[in-house]
Parts: C-alpha cells; sequence; structure tokens
C-alpha cells in the first residue's frame, strides 16, 4: 500500500515546535501529568505506583475498555478495541475495505480518512460541505454521491476543520439512508463533547447502527494528545475481531502509562470536558469579537462544535503566502486549507487553548503593521 504525504502533519512538523505561538492547534489546552494524577482516586494511584513497564494485554487494559464502554449504550466490553487514533483509521480501513470497493468521505478533512482508502485501491467520492450554508453538508448531496457498490460512509462530526456538526435528525436520516442500503459507516468522534450549543452532541454511530465504527480518542476533547490513546467500538463482533488481528502488525499493544492516565481521564471525564468547554465558550467570544474587527481580511462561519473553525481570507496574496509571512514576522502559525487540499482561500484556526486571547493580540498587532 503506497501513501502520499501527510500534507497537514508535515507542516506540523515543519512549524509546530518552532513557532513561538499557535494558532491552529486542533486540541484543547493539554492536561499537565500533576493535574491528572491530581484526579485519581486511591484505587488508580494504586495501579499507576505500582505499574510494571512490561506488555499489556493487545485489546487494551480491562479497565480502560470497561471505562471505554461506559460511554455508550447497548455495548459491550468485547466491542471495543484500544488504538492509537491514526492507527485506528489504518486497520479500521484495512478491516473493512477492498480494492474495487466505493466510499464516499466527508471533505475537507484529516487527510487519512479517504488517502488510505484510496491507497488500498478504492473509488473515493468526496461529500463536500456548503460554506454559505454554515458548512452545512446536505443528505441529498450525500445520495448523489452514493452508487450501487458503496461499501463505506466516513464521516467525522463535529467536523475537522469547519466545525460543522449535524443536526441529530439528520444524523439519524443518514444513519436509515445507510441501512436501507446495508452500507457501514465509519464515524471520527474525537471532538465529541465539544458541542458549542447545548444538547447537540449526536449520539454514538457505534450505538445508533449495527454497521458503524466509532473512532473515539483523549486526543481533543480530553487535552491528552501526548498519551496516544484512542479507541475503536462497534457491534460488529467480526469487524472488532479483524482490527484486533490487524493491530498485530502495528502498535501490538498500547504504551503501560498511558493506558493507566487514560483510565484516570475517563474515570474523570465530566470534570475534564466541563473545563475544556468552558474554556472553548470564553475562547470563542474573544475570536469573534476578532474576526469582527477583522471582516475585512477574514469571513467565519460559526463553528458548531470542536475546537476549530475555518475562516476564509479576504486577502489577494493567497492562505499560503499570508500563513508563511504570519510565521516568519510574527511567530504565529496558522494552518492555510492547501494542506486539506482545499484551494488557497481560507485558514484553520484552534481556539481550545489558554493563551488564545495573547495570540490574537499578537496577532492584532501583526495586522495592523501589515495594513498601514
Amino acid at each position: 500500500m503506497q501513501l502520499p504525504p501527510f500534507e497537514l502533519e508535515r507542516y506540523f512538523a515543519r512549524y509546530e515546535f518552532s513557532a513561538r505561538y499557535l494558532l491552529s492547534s486542533s486540541d484543547c489546552e493539554p492536561l499537565t501529568l500533576k493535574a491528572l494524577l491530581g484526579m485519581a482516586d486511591n484505587q488508580h494511584r494504586q495501579l499507576w505506583d505500582e505499574l510494571t513497564l512490561g506488555y499489556t494485554e493487545s485489546q487494551g487494559h480491562p479497565l480502560l475498555r470497561e471505562a471505554i464502554t461506559g460511554l455508550y449504550r447497548n455495548l459491550d466490553v468485547e466491542d471495543t478495541l484500544v488504538v492509537t487514533p491514526e492507527e485506528g483509521i489504518l486497520i479500521g480501513m484495512q478491516a473493512l475495505l477492498k480494492p474495487g470497493d466505493h466510499v464516499v468521505c466527508t471533505f475537507p478533512g484529516y487527510q487519512s480518512l479517504y488517502e488510505i482508502p484510496r491507497a488500498i485501491g478504492c473509488r473515493v467520492s468526496l461529500w463536500e460541505p456548503s460554506e454559505s450554508d454554515g458548512w452545512q453538508f446536505h443528505l441529498d448531496h450525500l445520495e448523489t454521491l452514493l452508487q450501487p457498490d458503496t461499501r463505506l460512509v466516513v464521516v467525522n462530526f463535529p467536523h475537522n476543520p469547519t466545525g460543522a456538526l449535524p443536526s441529530v435528525e439528520t444524523f439519524d436520516a443518514l444513519i436509515g439512508l445507510l441501512r436501507q442500503r446495508g452500507i457501514f459507516l465509519f464515524c471520527d468522534e474525537m471532538y465529541r463533547g465539544l458541542e458549542i450549543e447545548p444538547g447537540a452532541t449526536l449520539p454514538a454511530a457505534c450505538e445508533s447502527y449495527e454497521r458503524a465504527i466509532t473512532l473515539g480518542g483523549l486526543s481533543k476533547t480530553y487535552g491528552l494528545p501526548g498519551l496516544r490513546i484512542g479507541w475503536l467500538a462497534t457491534r460488529d463482533r467480526d469487524l472488532i475481531t479483524r482490527t484486533a488481528q490487524l493491530k498485530d502488525y502495528t502498535t501490538i499493544c498500547a504504551s503501560a502509562p498511558s493506558e493507566i492516565l487514560a483510565i484516570m481521564a475517563l474515570d474523570n471525564q465530566k470534570a475534564i470536558i466541563a473545563g475544556q468547554r468552558e474554556r472553548l465558550h470564553a475562547n470563542l467570544m474573544v475570536l469573534e469579537t476578532f474576526m469582527t474587527t477583522h471582516d475585512d481580511c477574514f469571513h467565519c462561519q460559526r463553528p458548531k462544535g470542536g475546537s476549530i473553525c475555518f475562516p476564509g481570507l479576504r486577502r489577494a496574496e493567497g492562505a499560503q503566502a499570508f500563513c508563511r509571512k504570519l510565521v516568519e514576522k510574527a511567530g504565529i502559525m496558522l494552518l492555510p486549507s492547501a494542506p486539506f487540499q482545499y484551494g488557497d482561500q481560507h485558514v484553520r484556526i484552534g481556539f481550545g487553548r489558554q493563551n488564545l486571547p495573547e495570540v490574537l493580540d499578537r496577532f492584532e498587532d501583526y495586522l495592523s503593521t501589515i495594513d498601514r
């Protein structure tokens, strides 16, 4: 299987650890190890203190899988597999697809969601949202993309990079459409729990549809990307068995310390997510004021979920040139739309980090300098 360079990851590799300010981070404010250990109860702290650094169970620590299962309705522990998030995409697609299958994927998006099917030898159609409708993904558009041999539909809700999120009614209709045709659903739910409006959280795909597989994890909503802990969840036992077999060729098992820390995080999920959501709401207000002030430079649809948005750029120079000058002259990393293979007139902004107001102040100073 030949894969092209992952353009977004290559862009981050160039700037993420050299730029002074990050304005495109897709995750929420990372927790410190001290803070996470401070949340642990006596049982989980004992697991940490007495941990031996040997191999772990391939499917995941039993307590971790039990905690993951508790996130969903109508699932058993055997319906879950602990993975790194990117690994989950790779082995999930390999378990589901064969050369010649037809796949539909939301776009723009995380490149591996559509490039891995292409590398397997699948025909891939891209389901694009309407920016003028608030980046809405229309079901009637999806219906035009489906073919008699469509094997899989891949979605990412809340959506990276636009912040799009369908209504519960639209998501139910999507599942009904796929169920009628027997099409599998792969749902990237890494931002689930970060909905902007109360009550907008979608039901998990794995608990709503017998042919759905959910990708979840701690990287985005929980602010714990350094743990490299995610999971696949599905009611299709044959599918979870195939993914577990494929994992023997990738990571084999998870990091022992990461699994114990992940158990602590899920045990304190309500407090962690509440803190991240509070920060997101405060930051979004600051960001919207910034966008209004600089509407000569940006036009932005309000995100409905996640910690990112995808403003359009009103500058003749294009997003790549604009972002290059911004990082070189002001030390601010902003992600242009080119790594998403989506033209050159949008940028991704992440608003989940604590220092967003400081970064926007620095950005404002830069804009005032170039616009003189």
